[in-house]
Formats: C-alpha cells, sequence, structure tokens
C-alpha cells in the first residue's frame, strides 16, 4: 500500500498479490482512495448552518460543495513503518473553524484499516468523516478488463436522492443497480466486492452510512461515512473539546484463484 501525505493523504496504491485493485491517475485525475473530511458528499449550495450562523464553503460541484477539503491539502507524517503509519493535517480556511484532523493505517497481509478523527481545542462545530475509495471495475490488466465486480450488501433502507443529488430526507427500499446513492445499515456497514475468480473484498466500518456509486465504466466507490450527503444540515454531529468524531473502516480480502 502506497499512501502520498502530499497528495490529501491519499491511497495511491493498493496491491495484493501483484494485482492493482484502486484507479490509478490519468488525465490529471487522482482517483486511488481519498479521505472526506470535514464533511462527506455534497453539502447543499456550499452553505450549512451552525445555530444561527450560515457558513458558506466553496463551491467544487456546482451548486454544492461536495467532499471536504482534507483531500487538497499536504498532511503531516507523524509515525510510518512498513505496516503502519499516522497523519494529520489542521483544519484552516475555508473550513471555518480551527481543529486537527487525524488518520491512521494499520495493514496485515490480509486488511487494512483506516481511522480518522477530528478534534476541536475551541469551539465546537459540526463536521463529518468518511473514504472515497475507487476501486476497479475489472482487474484484467493495467487498462481494467476480465469480468466486472459484483457488489453485494443488505441495507435497511436507500434516501431517497432529489433531482438535485441530495437526499429528500425520504427513506426508500432499496433499489437496483446503477447507483450513487446512501444507504443505511444500522448494524454497521458490510459490502462484499467480487472480482469472479480473482478476488473477494469486503469494506467493513462500525458506522451506518455509505455511498456506492457505479456509474463509471472504469470503477466503483463504496464509501462509509458518519453520515449522509448534506448531513452537515440534516444529522450534524458536533465535534466537541471533550467529545472527538472517530470513524474507522476496513478492507478485507482473500484471494480467489
Amino acid at each position: 500500500m502506497t499512501v502520498d501525505p502530499a497528495d490529501g493523504c491519499r491511497v495511491e496504491s493498493l496491491r495484493i498479490g501483484g494485482t492493482e485493485v484502486l484507479r490509478q491517475p490519468e488525465n490529471g485525475k487522482h482517483f486511488g482512495s481519498f479521505p472526506m473530511v470535514p464533511w462527506c458528499g455534497r453539502t447543499e449550495n456550499g452553505r450549512f448552518r451552525d445555530g444561527e450562523k450560515v457558513h458558506q464553503l466553496p463551491v467544487n460541484a456546482a451548486p454544492h460543495a461536495i467532499h471536504g477539503t482534507g483531500r487538497d491539502v499536504r498532511w503531516r507524517t507523524v509515525q510510518r513503518d512498513t505496516a503502519s503509519a499516522s497523519f494529520t493535517y489542521d483544519l484552516t480556511s475555508p473550513w471555518p473553524y480551527a481543529g486537527r484532523v487525524t488518520q491512521t493505517f494499520a495493514l496485515t497481509a490480509d486488511s487494512v484499516t483506516l481511522t480518522m478523527g477530528v478534534e476541536t481545542y475551541d469551539n465546537s462545530f459540526p463536521a463529518q468523516v468518511g473514504w472515497h475509495p475507487w476501486f476497479r471495475r475489472g482487474l484484467g490488466g493495467p487498462d481494467g478488463g476480465g469480468a466486472d465486480v459484483e457488489i453485494a450488501f443488505d441495507a435497511a433502507w436507500q434516501e431517497e436522492r432529489g433531482d438535485n443529488h441530495l437526499p429528500t430526507g425520504r427513506r426508500i427500499d432499496p433499489l437496483p443497480s446503477p447507483w450513487d446513492d446512501c444507504f443505511g445499515m444500522p448494524d454497521g456497514v458490510d459490502v462484499t466486492l467480487t472480482w469472479p475468480g480473482q478476488l473477494e473484498l469486503r469494506v467493513t466500518s462500525r458506522e451506518e452510512w455509505v455511498v456506492v456509486y457505479d456509474e463509471q465504466a472504469a470503477a466503483v466507490c463504496v464509501e462509509p461515512q458518519t453520515g449522509p450527503p448534506n448531513g452537515l444540515n440534516t444529522l450534524p454531529r458536533l465535534v466537541t473539546p471533550v467529545d472527538p468524531l472517530e470513524a474507522s473502516m476496513t478492507w478485507s480480502w482473500r484471494r480467489l484463484s
């Protein structure tokens, strides 16, 4: 596994048995797997309310602000060895609150666990954390190919998606693919990706929210997160001096050949 702290603390590469499972950079795009912090997915019109104060975030996916600021900054390396690493960065403008984000990685022969936390030293504020991996749709070669990945999960509900790509607030029975949708798993995220005859990879987390995206030809995304898209407005989770926000995600795998 390769992590680049200078590129938003992104997992650039994960090779299992010599096979790369993450989509690689192309045409100036980063891909790999990046952290979503201090919010996940889209924040409506880039605005969120904290008490009486309304904050405006940069609109980078018009008309919304998407995926946080952590993927766009350089993180500082705190510790690293052949099996673990930890990184931090300080929250600054355009995020309106001071705080610190920490991300750690723990690698074994058949799994990797990512943990991310947000802490504040002063004012409380709403925040979210999550991860946005781009898994290759096919593992047949450098440019993909081979059998398409199969995505399996059992969600309790799906957040109905409005025309603005945000949850409407209504929960519905999960619909079939294609997806760019948020699902609820009250017992924790548990999604299995299977590349037939090659590899099985499970994405698990204690969190109950996951976005699944499979509308592109080259890759699919399974994104555990601490709240739904637009959650800064609809389901705010406060980070306080005595109650930081922390979440973890594990990828575990087994070869099928």
